[in-house]
């Protein structure tokens, strides 16, 4: 598994709605500068966030319009837009990342293993100098409360160790999953869906 984990934040091989997460990935690797090593997390995602623009403006990859009557809810890294009764449009800064890659490989990571509630990348929006990625989800609505606990066991069921409160580790991938509420992972018709999930990789994951 980790193996072909690899390989799709490598962009070798593919995953749900994976294309056009994939192609931004690819741009900023590709346009990575010789000291990137170097630099601190802000400016590598200074960088990033510019090359971004660049990326959209050449690609007509702008979104230039929220239905801002279609809100539903905001956290602190995302706002969410009721687009229809099947889906959501969620803008992200990715706050919670160091870098965009990060929270690109972050959805990649969402949509293998949570297909169902898989996001796919439609463009970015900028507004008051903040740059958000705008992503589609299938809207999930819930008809029970979440039990933490089934959550818990489903993880470990797939090698996600609990570490803490609603974090979770998995060694053999070495891969973090954090942020697990209720309000996170939806209950319907007995069946969890994972709507918002916070991945993150660690060095663990690149070794063979």
């Amino acid at each position: 598994m980790k193996n072909e984990l690899q390989n799709i934040i490598s962009g070798k091989s593919q995953v749900r709605h994976g294309n056009s997460i994939q192609t931004i990935s690819r741009y900023l690797r590709e346009s990575e500068s010789a000291s990137r090593a170097l630099k601190s997390s802000k400016q590598i995602k200074s960088e990033e966030t510019a090359l971004i623009k660049k990326f959209c403006d050449r690609n007509s990859f702008w979104i230039t319009y929220i239905n801002i009557h279609a809100f539903i809810s905001s956290g602190a890294e995302q706002k969410v837009y009721l687009q229809n009764k099947h889906k959501v449009i969620k803008l992200n800064d990715s706050i919670y990342y160091e870098s965009w890659k990060d929270y690109f490989n972050n959805l990649l990571l969402n949509n293998y293993f949570f297909p169902d509630t898989a996001y796919q990348l439609i463009g970015f929006y900028e507004q008051a100098e903040v740059l958000y990625a705008v992503v589609e989800q299938k809207f999930v609505q819930s008809d029970s409360a979440t039990e933490l606990e089934n959550v818990k066991h489903f993880l470990n069921s797939n090698g996600f160790v609990n570490t803490r409160n609603n974090d979770y580790f998995n060694d053999e991938l070495g891969i973090i999953l954090e942020d697990l509420h209720d309000e996170n992972v939806l209950t319907f018709d007995n069946n969890l869906f994972f709507i918002d999930t916070v991945f993150y990789l660690t060095e663990q994951f690149y070794k063979l």
